[in-house]
Formats: structure tokens, C-alpha cells, sequence
């Protein structure tokens, strides 16, 4: 683990200006990833896997015309990450990916793969080195993590109608003495008080390239809620309140420090990956947003 990262306190107490917002809170886990030498044995991005030995390492091969190797995107154990709700016994959730374009109707290929971390007794000692990939921004840089727990609200889109029409009004944001611009107001509350930015488990999507679009189980029918968010970036110009009160003076001055694994989604900001919340053993969805 990478120590402790901390969110300053959102600038406005958006539930109290807005009531009707506190039954939508959802907590989010930010992952805070950061350069360092992970272990088998850590939470990463890009690390190594705790991978057995025995178990074929899965592969791609949409477009490709052979086999490639996926490469490891995340390992997430339960212990550092409580609202992972792993099926059965399982302990440790693994995601690899293809770092190759494909046909937009194809997607990203995803592999995830849930497990008991004491089962693995005989560990991978030499994965499959990558393929030259066709984008570099897929091969996710290794880094350590530094979980934090926030509370998030939808993105204003996302909000039911009588609610978002309050929100884009400027009217009780100024009764609450919060200036906000006569144009868009809601732009206060999409950058810095309902969903963050960045690397994270659970909370609210971001949109922003397409409206909301409700995930289905494919299994049993349930509305499907995001699992594992992957950001191009952890702040930027429009979300700097976001920015942990730790890596304050490295956001001031280099901009790379918010996107230390160097994973950059092509046209567009987020891939996100959705899974069913009445059951981690069903199928899981992604959506690039």
C-alpha cells in the first residue's frame, strides 16, 4: 500500500443545499494509484498477479489473426477493499485487458477473474510478456495504492427530473449564499461535488459523451452499478478541489502526477466496468464514457 491520501472536504454540503440528494449517496473508494514496486501479494495497477501456475494465462484474439496475451490491469484484494463484495469465499479480484484497438462493436476485451488468495500455492513465476501493443496508454504503469472511502451523488444527468431541473437552477444555489454561473450551475455540482474523478471502486458514473445509459444483469435482470472505474486522469483544471491534500504541491507543478499509471482511454475519458450487485459471480458489462 502507498500510505494515505486524503480529499479535502467538498467545498459545498451539496445534501444539505439539496435534500432530496441524501438517499442517492453511494460510497466510492479511491484507489489514489501511485508509482511503486507491487508485490503478488498487493492491491496494484498494472502489478503482478497471484496468478497459479497451473491456470492457461488468457489471451486475445479479436483482430489480431493469433493469440495475444492480456495484460494486467488490476489486483484487487478484499481485505484493502471493502465494497468489492467478492462471490463464495473469494478474496482477491484479478482484470486484465487487451492494450490493442478494436472495432468499436467489438470493445476493449476484459478479463476478470475472481479467487481465494490462499488457494494459490504455486504461483505464476514468469507471465507472458506483452505483445508490442498498439497503444502504450493500455499497458498501465506499476503502481501501489492508497484506498480511500468518499461518498458520491450521480451525475446530474443522472438524477431523477424534478431534482435536476433544482440542480440547474440557479435560484437555490444563490438562496444557500453559493455563487454559481447564471449559464450552467450544474457545472459546480458535476465537477466537484457529486461524482470524483480518477482510478475507483463503486460509487456514481461520470457522462458526459453520451447520456446515461442503464446496464442490465444479463443473468437475473438487475440494474447493474459501476465496479471498477479506470480514469485518463485523477484531477484536471476542472476537478482540482479533487486533488488529495498529499500530492497538492506535485499537482501545482507537474501535471503528470494525475495520471501516474499513464493509461489514457482513446476518445474519451473513463472506461468503466459494471457488475451486478445481487450477485458478484454474474456477468459483468463495461461502457467506455
Amino acid at each position: 500500500m502507498n500510505g494515505t491520501r486524503s480529499t479535502p472536504p467538498r467545498p459545498v454540503d451539496v445534501a444539505a443545499v439539496f435534500p432530496a440528494l441524501a438517499p442517492l449517496a453511494r460510497p466510492a473508494i479511491r484507489l489514489h494509484p501511485r508509482p511503486g514496486s507491487p508485490t503478488v501479494h498487493d492491491s496494484s495497477i498494472g502489478g503482478p498477479l497471484l496468478w497459479p501456475a497451473r491456470q492457461p494465462w488468457p489471451s486475445c484474439r479479436i483482430e489480431h489473426g493469433g493469440l495475444h496475451p492480456l495484460v494486467p490491469v488490476a489486483q484487487l484484494y478484499a481485505r484493502d477493499i471493502p465494497l468489492l463484495r467478492p462471490p463464495g469465499r473469494t478474496d482477491l479480484l484479478q482484470i486484465l485487458w487487451c492494450p490493442s484497438e478494436h472495432a468499436p462493436d467489438s470493445g476493449i476485451p476484459v478479463e476478470l477473474s475472481w479467487r481465494t488468495a490462499a488457494d494459490v500455492t504455486d504461483v505464476l513465476a514468469a507471465p507472458p510478456e506483452p505483445f508490442d501493443a498498439d497503444e502504450d496508454s493500455y499497458v498501465p504503469e506499476p503502481c501501489v495504492l492508497a484506498p480511500e472511502q468518499i461518498t458520491e451523488y450521480p451525475d446530474h444527468l443522472e438524477l431523477p427530473e424534478d431534482l435536476q431541473r433544482q440542480v440547474e437552477d440557479p435560484a437555490p444555489w444563490r438562496a444557500a449564499g453559493i455563487a454559481v454561473d447564471d449559464a450552467a450551475p450544474q457545472e459546480l455540482y458535476d465537477n466537484a461535488l457529486s461524482h470524483a474523478p480518477g482510478w475507483k471502486i463503486g460509487g456514481w458514473a461520470p457522462w458526459g459523451l453520451t447520456d446515461p445509459v442503464p446496464r442490465f444483469c444479463v443473468d437475473c435482470g438487475t440494474a447493474m452499478t459501476p465496479l471498477l472505474t479506470i480514469a485518463s486522469s485523477e484531477w484536471h483544471r476542472h476537478s482540482a478541489s479533487w486533488i488529495p491534500y498529499e500530492d497538492r504541491a506535485a499537482g501545482a507543478s507537474d501535471g503528470s502526477w494525475s495520471n501516474p499509471p499513464g493509461v489514457t482511454v482513446l476518445d474519451a475519458n473513463h472506461f468503466q466496468l459494471y457488475a451486478c450487485p445481487a450477485s458478484g459471480g454474474h456477468a459483468h458489462t463495461h461502457l467506455i464514457q
